[in-house]
């Protein structure tokens, strides 16, 4: 039988994206994530939780000028 991590270090790996150079703002969005999962209990947020931690980092969506008329 094959050995296993214990399960707090599997959570900790993403094996789709462990060898990306993550820039700051994603390294930033995706503590942020992180830190709502463990406040939260919810290890899958839904898109609007996932917007509402977006936007507590301040993003808001800006309209083109066009589309304000």
């Amino acid at each position: 039988m094959p050995a296993t991590l214990p399960r707090s270090r599997r959570l900790c790996v993403d094996p789709a994206t462990c060898e990306r150079d993550y820039d700051s703002a994603e390294v930033e969005f995706m503590q942020a994530l992180e830190h709502y999962k463990q406040a939260s209990g919810r290890r899958f947020p839904t898109c609007s939780e996932i917007l509402g931690v977006v936007r507590s980092l301040g993003y808001v969506r800006v309209l083109p000028v066009d589309a304000a008329t």
